[in-house]
């Protein structure tokens, strides 16, 4: 038996660096992981700034960036709470001199932004490089979130408007975060070596026979943004709930499958629902109001992939540049040929 296990390796990255645990295994199952697999994944960036890239971005170019990347979520000043919480807000001068936002301690500002909780600009990097845009994470190159990070760096007063952000000065921009004093070491999870905060214990006698929900999102609000779990992402461990309070209609064409597909792997449901309206307005709705262009599909092709707003309110709807021509013809041609039946 011994003749048929070899040594085989399972790789996982943590904190930045490389781990390769070995195990018994029949030969021929799995391999180890290739120094390139193992490097699209290594990309996380530590407080101490071990694991950033070089690059350099101005706060000019974050605007361009933020402009075209990241205001249709997040508002042109960071200050949006349309779709998700503001970025920018509560801070002050003083919050930059003590490291201490004095609004989380008094409550003055309910809306807590990310600049008022985030300690590490390090964090804030390794986020944006990581995480966004939402619709295609992980596309933006260094230098984009270099500049990025400098024009919300900026939005906050953290940074001046003639600043260019880089590897090198990242360390000083530390020393003027405004919470940079706010988070706590002391916990048993800050050390590998250390042990949770928490211990179970096993209710073994007067047990609690029934749970009270104390918080719950009302039924006539729990779409307001889509179906939860059709807004999975291909990264990360999140699985939303299911949210939604309506079927969406089922075409049984193969195309339109296809179209589907992509509608819901593209992150498309964050916004729009095929039979409802969410953020967005419903695809059946979009299908309807352009069945009788005679360029349809060019014109959908076209708002796709530049994204525009004023057509169906003032949420934004940003630019899918991430899409191939296929991927982009296959999207209008689900809304332009097979969702017009719906309307029919």
């Amino acid at each position: 038996m011994m003749n048929a296990r070899r040594w085989i390796g399972c790789a996982w990255v943590v904190a930045g660096c490389c781990t390769i645990v070995q195990a018994w295994a029949f030969e021929g199952l799995g391999r180890v992981a290739t120094p390139a697999e193992i490097k699209a994944w290594d990309i996380d960036v530590r407080p101490d700034f071990k694991g950033i890239p070089k690059g350099r971005g101005s706060v000019q170019q974050g605007q361009l960036v933020w402009d075209a990347q990241c205001a249709s979520c997040h508002g042109a000043f960071g200050e949006s709470n349309e779709v998700f919480t503001p970025i920018v807000g509560g801070t002050t001068d003083a919050d930059i001199q003590s490291g201490h936002v004095a609004a989380l301690r008094t409550g003055a500002v309910p809306q807590r932004t990310t600049l008022m909780k985030v300690p590490t600009v390090s964090t804030l990097w390794d986020y944006v490089n990581r995480a966004m845009p939402w619709n295609a994470p992980k596309s933006l190159s260094a230098n984009e979130v270099y500049a990025v990070t400098a024009y919300i760096l900026n939005l906050g007063g953290i940074v001046p408007d003639d600043f260019e952000l880089n590897q090198d000065n990242m360390a000083a921009v530390q020393n003027k975060m405004p919470n940079r004093h706010g988070m706590t070491q002391q916990h048993g999870l800050w050390q590998v070596s250390g042990k949770p905060d928490v211990k179970e214990r096993r209710c073994m006698s007067n047990c609690v026979r029934s749970v009270v929900v104390s918080s719950s999102i009302p039924d006539y609000a729990a779409d307001a943004h889509g179906n939860l779990m059709d807004q999975n992402r291909v990264i990360g461990p999140v699985r939303g709930q299911q949210t939604s309070t309506a079927l969406a209609p089922k075409l049984a064409v193969s195309h339109v499958s296809a179209g589907e597909a992509l509608f819901n792997a593209q992150g498309c449901t964050a916004c729009h629902a095929v039979g409802q309206a969410g953020l967005g307005p419903a695809m059946v709705a979009v299908a309807g109001k352009y069945k009788d262009r005679s360029d349809a599909h060019a014109y959908l092709v076209s708002k796709i992939r530049q994204g525009g707003t004023g057509q169906w309110g003032n949420v934004p709807m940003p630019a899918q540049s991430q899409l191939s021509e296929h991927e982009l013809n296959t999207l209008a041609s689900w809304v332009s040929q097979d969702l017009v039946k719906l309307n029919k």
